[in-house]
């Protein structure tokens, strides 16, 4: 996991990108009950702003999804602090696979509390890119797979959590396989034309869901690009 001073000393923003925009920016996701503090502290701490083209960077910390270019985009804050917040449900997880890499940001506030994030990404022009944030953030702690998000990272299976940022027309079974039991898949599952964040748990039996509210996500697509 990775310490606050570390990456304080590695990016230092001003302005619109200053700590205390990110703290503000905090205290509006605590407003929208976002509760762990866990999550808000890494909110707090990764630079948002490093994640978005240099022309986005004073919208950087509005909560509000923007586009990172290649029909993709950088998820809405409340988003990702939500996700988050499902996936450590219930302790914290020592290995978590994130499906879609895009501009990083999700796998960089993963790693402010995970020992080991995974994360593969089907784009290559978008996964090197945030292979050179994670170097510049000294994000040591991640791993990187060039990759169709739909077949996960079975070598490094099973894992304690997975997240999923694009929306899939089902419950992700190939995926689903990749969890301990107990652990915690979250991803948005188109329905009746309409998206729904879930949170699945892996049981013996099978698996239990819990919906976290409507969402809009890219949809997640098959293949390399």
């Amino acid at each position: 996991m990775i310490h606050r001073r570390t990456l304080k000393a590695a990016t230092q923003g001003i302005g619109m990108t200053s700590q205390g925009t990110r703290d503000r920016l905090v205290e509006r996701l605590r407003s929208k009950d976002i509760r762990d503090e866990r999550v808000l502290k890494a909110i707090a701490t990764i630079p948002r702003h490093e994640f978005v083209d240099e022309a986005l960077s004073s919208r950087a910390y509005e909560d509000t999804a923007l586009p990172i270019g290649l029909s993709q985009t950088i998820s809405q804050p409340w988003v990702v602090a939500r996700m988050t917040e499902a996936v450590l449900d219930g302790g914290t997880p020592q290995k978590v696979l994130e499906v879609g890499t895009g501009s990083g940001y999700q796998a960089a506030i993963l790693a402010c509390l995970v020992p080991q994030v995974f994360t593969v990404e089907r784009i290559e022009e978008l996964l090197k890119l945030a292979r050179r944030r994670f170097h510049r953030l000294k994000l040591n702690n991640i791993y990187t797979r060039y990759a169709d998000g739909h077949l996960g990272w079975p070598s490094q299976a099973p894992f304690d959590g997975i997240i999923v940022t694009a929306a899939s027309m089902g419950i992700p079974q190939e995926l689903i396989q990749q969890l301990r039991i107990g652990g915690i898949l979250v991803a948005p599952i188109e329905r009746a034309g309409m998206q729904r964040l879930l949170a699945i748990r892996r049981t013996e039996e099978g698996y239990d869901q819990e919906d976290l509210g409507g969402v809009i996500f890219v949809p997640m697509l098959s293949g390399l690009s």
